[in-house]
C-alpha cells in the first residue's frame, strides 16, 4: 500500500512538473522555448538502464560493473536535467 501511494504521487509531481514545463514555454508575452530542451534529458533517461538490462547476466546476485556504469550514466543525466535551467537562467537565455 504503501508503495502504491509513493508511486501515485510520484506519477502527480511529475505531471505537474511537465505542465509547469509546457506553460513556462506556452506564455507568449516571453516568447522562450528553450527550457523545452530539458524535455531530451528526460527521454533519454532511461536509456543506460534498458541497455544495461539488456547487456548484463541477471543470474549472480551482486551488481554488475555493467548496472553499475548505467546508474552512473542516468544520474549524471538526471544532473543535467536540473543543471541545464540553471544554465540556461546564467546566461539570461530565459
Amino acid at each position: 500500500p504503501c508503495a502504491v501511494a509513493a508511486l501515485v504521487a510520484l506519477s502527480f509531481s511529475g505531471a505537474i512538473g511537465l505542465t509547469f514545463l509546457m506553460l513556462g514555454c506556452a506564455l507568449e508575452y516571453y516568447g522562450v522555448y528553450w527550457p523545452l530542451f530539458v524535455l531530451i534529458f528526460y527521454f533519454i533517461c532511461p536509456i543506460p538502464h534498458f541497455i544495461a538490462k539488456r547487456v548484463s547476466d541477471d543470474s549472480d546476485a551482486a551488481s554488475s560493473a555493467c548496472r553499475e556504469l548505467a546508474y552512473f550514466f542516468t544520474t549524471g543525466i538526471v544532473v543535467s536535467a536540473f543543471g541545464f535551467p540553471i544554465i540556461l537562467a546564467r546566461v539570461e537565455a530565459v
